[in-house]
């Protein structure tokens, strides 16, 4: 049993303080989004046979290092305080040159990545359709029959990866009235959940009156749907897909988890936990083209279509372009429009990949509020100055 007196030294309030109700609050959500297994039903990704790291990469000498930012410089010590970082790992040309942790997180622990958890899978689809078993530009009612008459009945797989369905959906993270809010209990991430499915939630979503396909819109009924297509096309459960599609070519350490709703539906919107250097891990894949440890993992074609494709008139066109001006969204990752890419969680989380620099950077937050643009543009600066600097 937990020491009480040693948890609330190290988190600084009690166990039995946190809830359904309060998890993704401050202070709450230090611990919390590090074990989030203690309060929403999650499914284990079991790490292959190397499993375990040897130990952390010596950061302390980049910490007093200055970055520069919107609002003036600031020591890498400084400004991870300031953005309520829980951990950062920074790869390297495929090797970890720095790891650091907040007095809250060990290294070795893992965190909820948050909607990083779209990007990744997204790779599952990329995968299946390198294979043969998925089609990514069919229509969804191809592999999901039921989903006639809901906002997916004319859309198509493509549509869904993009996030250009037209979905009669509001991503209100903060009002407890809202159908987000019925998402949620939903996914028995807040109370009062259980008596709907997350699958039937999604099937009863509406459509807008514009066609699919032109607007970027980001959504996350979405990809918790393309969960349901990824297990339609392949006849595995999501967690079985991830450790035996990721987990093992990768050679990830750490043991992984996702939330399940009451039938055992995964949260592939958001539900994904692990640790920061297996998420790096999965940032080098991608930059190398899809290669892990000299084994193919996803084709070099999807992640070149990942990382250049897209419409820009679509992002353009929807809620998000101020954070990158020039990017794009395909396949659930965002092209800054300078060459690096990254996927992006609420509260702080981040994969941040720049090729130019051979740089992989992950951080995993608990930011008190679950979007804050100009954090956002800060992490951005704060990434992009770093991987000039390691």
């Amino acid at each position: 049993m937990t020491n009480p007196t040693a948890f609330e030294d190290k988190f600084g309030f009690r166990r039995s303080d946190v809830g359904l109700a309060n998890w993704r609050t401050t202070p709450f959500n230090r611990w919390a989004f590090q074990n989030v297994g203690e309060l929403v039903p999650s499914a284990r990704i079991e790490a292959g046979p190397a499993a375990g790291e040897t130990a952390a990469a010596d950061m302390s000498g980049l910490l007093g290092e200055t970055v520069a930012l919107a609002e003036g410089s600031e020591t890498v010590a400084g400004f991870l305080a300031r953005s309520h970082a829980d951990a950062l790992t920074v790869m390297k040309g495929g090797r970890f040159v720095g790891d650091w942790f907040a007095p809250h997180m060990a290294f070795g622990n893992r965190h909820l990545v948050f909607s990083i958890s779209k990007s990744l899978t997204a790779i599952l689809a990329g995968i299946l359709g390198g294979e043969g078993r998925l089609d990514l530009e069919a229509p969804v009612t191809t592999y999901i029959p039921e989903a006639v008459g809901s906002a997916y009945g004319d859309a198509t797989v493509r549509h869904v990866l993009d996030m250009t369905v037209s979905l009669d959906f509001e991503e209100a993270y903060l009002d407890p009235e809202s159908a987000f809010a019925r998402y949620r209990r939903a996914t028995l991430w807040n109370p009062g959940g259980g008596e709907e499915g997350l699958e039937e939630f999604l099937l009863s979503i509406k459509r807008l009156p514009g066609p699919h396909g032109e607007v970027f819109r980001y959504r996350s009924p979405n990809s918790d749907l393309l969960g349901m297509l990824v297990e339609r096309a392949s006849g595995l459960r999501v967690p079985e897909l991830l450790r035996e599609k990721l987990w093992a070519p990768l050679g990830a350490c750490g043991e992984g988890a996702i939330t399940v709703d009451r039938l055992g539906a995964a949260r592939t919107a958001g539900g994904i936990s692990l640790t920061p250097r297996d998420l790096a891990r999965i940032g080098e894949m991608m930059r190398q083209g899809g290669l892990a440890n000299g084994t193919r993992v996803v084709s070099e074609a999807w992640v070149r279509d990942t990382t250049t494709a897209g419409s820009q008139d679509a992002w353009k066109r929807g809620d998000m372009a101020q954070l990158f001006p020039e990017g794009r969204y395909r396949n659930k990752w965002y092209q800054s429009g300078k060459g690096s890419y990254c996927g992006i969680g609420i509260h702080g989380q981040w994969l941040f990949v720049d090729p130019a620099s051979e740089v992989v950077i992950v951080k995993m937050s608990s930011q008190p509020e679950p979007v804050d643009d100009p954090l956002d543009h800060e992490n951005v600066a704060f990434f992009e100055a770093l991987a000039t600097m390691v």
